[in-house]
């Protein structure tokens, strides 16, 4: 006998609780990117270019961030079954390849202003420019920190917004070392320090990214004691097999597995595991299949697949394991 739990879905990712956070901090960004180009053609600061092109990235991706937001929202189809909850992903995505091409523009204009005769840089409206700057993405990052575990799209936006803090801080000190020293290649070093430190926050940001694309189990779920748990807590399930683990979207765990039953009825053993799933583990959306000790699936099943990940070796029985023989070419 075979049996199925499809819980109601999430109205919607956690992100959405972070997105008038993401709007406010969008708009700061906006008008201070506007001065701090201004100001960096004016002043003649390669750390204020750098900066204001690390915050172009910023807008472009706080944008995708509120747009992927709002565009989730939009009812399932026949077509799309779990809805738009991935353009959250997508945006993500984009977001740390903008980081990663803004920090290879910032190193490659660093090392040819270093290379080459440094112009004059006038250090007293670069410090006042990067002082707003600081202002700014304290405000973004006090608004967004909280939301930051909960969303790639918040934590790519807070991710984005801590580096800007960096570079105001950077950018304050380089302003300071010219003003007091005269030492005018202080400027392209601190803007060459903001590009390295985009780059490991960016590739953190695209590994989260990939292992949702590639459906992997999320870092905070232990498959193996999921697994044991539904086959020592729940009572009549005999084996656990074909457990998978995905993220759907940030705050949207999916998970699917087919439960051996030792003879209790099917619709008792879905009702403890679907229950176990979800306070033990957090897990709303389990599609759960239970399945008699005699049951046959002509192969089908993913034990036999090699690259499919079986937690526990469970002993079959022998008319089990022969209904799972693949027959020879």
């Amino acid at each position: 006998m075979h049996a199925h739990a499809h819980p109601h879905v999430p109205a919607g990712p956690a992100a959405d609780r972070g997105e008038w956070r993401l709007v406010v901090v969008l708009g700061l960004t906006t008008l201070y990117l506007l001065a701090e180009v201004s100001g960096g053609l004016l002043t003649g600061s390669l750390a204020l270019l750098a900066d204001s092109g690390h915050l172009l990235g910023d807008v472009l991706a706080l944008g995708m961030a509120v747009a992927a937001m709002r565009f989730a929202r939009r009812p399932a189809t026949a077509g799309k079954t779990y809805g738009f909850y991935r353009a959250e992903v997508l945006s993500a995505l984009i977001n740390s390849v903008v980081l990663l091409l803004v920090a290879i523009w910032v190193l490659y204009a660093a090392w040819e202003r270093l290379s080459h005769p440094l112009p004059a840089v006038e250090a007293v409206p670069m410090m006042l420019v990067a002082f707003g700057g600081l202002l700014v993405t304290l405000i973004g990052v006090a608004l967004l920190h909280s939301q930051a575990a909960e969303s790639l799209n918040v934590r790519g936006a807070f991710l984005e917004v801590l580096g800007d803090l960096f570079g105001s801080l950077g950018t304050l000190l380089a302003g300071a070392v010219i003003l007091l020293t005269g030492f005018v290649a202080a400027d392209a070093l601190v803007s060459a320090l903001i590009g390295l430190l985009i780059v490991p926050r960016a590739w953190a940001l695209l590994h989260s990214v990939v292992d949702v694309l590639l459906e992997a189990t999320p870092r905070n779920i232990d498959s193996r004691a999921i697994e044991a748990a539904l086959r020592n807590d729940v009572p009549g399930v005999a084996a656990v097999h074909d457990l998978h683990i995905w993220t759907i979207s940030s705050g949207f765990v999916a998970m699917s597995a087919h439960l051996q039953s030792s003879g209790r009825a099917s619709a008792d053993v879905l009702h403890d595991a679907q229950r176990l799933l979800r306070e033990r583990f957090a897990i709303e959306h389990a599609t759960l299949q239970v399945e008699a000790t005699d049951h046959a699936d002509d192969g089908a099943c993913c034990v036999a697949d090699p690259r499919c990940f079986v937690p526990t070796a469970v002993p079959l029985p022998a008319t089990r394991a022969r209904s799972r023989t693949m027959p020879r070419a």
